[in-house]
This record gives structure tokens, C-alpha cells and sequence, in this order.
């Protein structure tokens, strides 16, 4: 029933990364990081119908520039590979990132919360979207309330 359906981005993203239908989106080899396969991604969940996730329509919009948008404004940053492993905010070559052209999957991103954890549902409430006045309460040291434990309780 569409009342018991998650409503926050944060809680969609953990429900899908651990759907074992879902194979456009998977936790890194650490389950620190998150793994989005954009062809497939764009394939599963953004084309129309149902997707892999049994829903006819996961997020609101078929653009998955919209996607990468809604991770930077609850806090997921890029990860790339680097000489010394993962790094944050740089951007590599394809090739060097495993983000062939040629991949049926690909491009892949990388994306890093340190809220977001393999195992670890309890940290999804500390995941706050990121607008101006939540930013200020942040700033201030104060508490921003999240919707996400009612998402997941449902």
C-alpha cells in the first residue's frame, strides 16, 4: 500500500541497496559505500513500468542527474579511486575508476555517508536533506528532526 511506502530519499536508498532484486545499486566490498550502476540504475528505476524494486514508480523523476542531486543534499559524497584508495571529490578517468563506456552497467559512482552503513539502520536517522534553514540548525548545534524512523517502520 502506497501509506506503507517510504517517503524519504535516504529511506528508498536503503530499502533498494538491500533489495537483492535490485542489482543497479549495492553496497561497496566495505559496506561504507554505495554503488550506483547509472545504465542500469536509469534501466531498473527510472524507466516506466515496474522496476526490479516491485513498484511501479520508485522516485518521482526519470532523470538521473535528479538522483545525484538528492544524495549531495542528504550529505552522500563522491568517492573515486586513487593512488592511495578511496578519495573524496576527485574526479578520475573512467577507465582508472572501472567507470568503462563499454560497461553494460556503467558508468559506475561511488558515494560515501558516513550515516549510510551496511548493517547499521540505526544511523539512517542522523541523515538530514540539506536546506538553508536545516543548515542553519546544524550550525547552531541544533537538533534537525528526521522522518526517517517512521519511514522505516512501516
Amino acid at each position: 500500500p502506497a501509506a506503507s511506502r517510504p517517503c524519504t530519499f535516504p529511506a528508498k536508498l536503503w530499502l533498494l541497496v538491500n533489495n537483492p532484486r535490485v542489482r543497479s545499486v549495492r553496497w561497496d566490498a566495505r559496506g561504507e559505500g554505495l554503488l550506483i550502476y547509472q545504465a542500469l540504475f536509469e534501466r531498473e528505476l527510472l524507466g516506466g513500468g515496474p522496476g526490479a524494486a516491485g513498484e511501479a514508480e520508485v522516485f518521482k523523476t526519470k532523470n538521473f542527474g535528479s538522483i545525484i542531486r538528492q544524495l549531495n543534499l542528504y550529505g552522500f559524497h563522491k568517492l573515486t579511486m586513487g593512488p592511495a584508495g578511496p578519495a573524496l571529490g576527485h574526479r578520475l578517468g573512467p577507465a582508472a575508476a572501472g567507470d568503462s563506456p563499454d560497461s553494460p552497467d556503467g558508468p559506475r559512482h561511488h558515494f560515501w555517508n558516513p550515516h549510510f552503513r551496511h548493517n547499521r539502520p540505526d544511523l539512517l536517522v542522523r541523515i538530514k536533506r540539506l536546506t538553508k534553514a536545516n543548515k542553519e540548525k546544524l550550525d547552531a548545534g541544533l537538533k534537525v528532526p528526521s522522518r526517517l524512523l517512521d519511514d522505516l517502520q512501516h
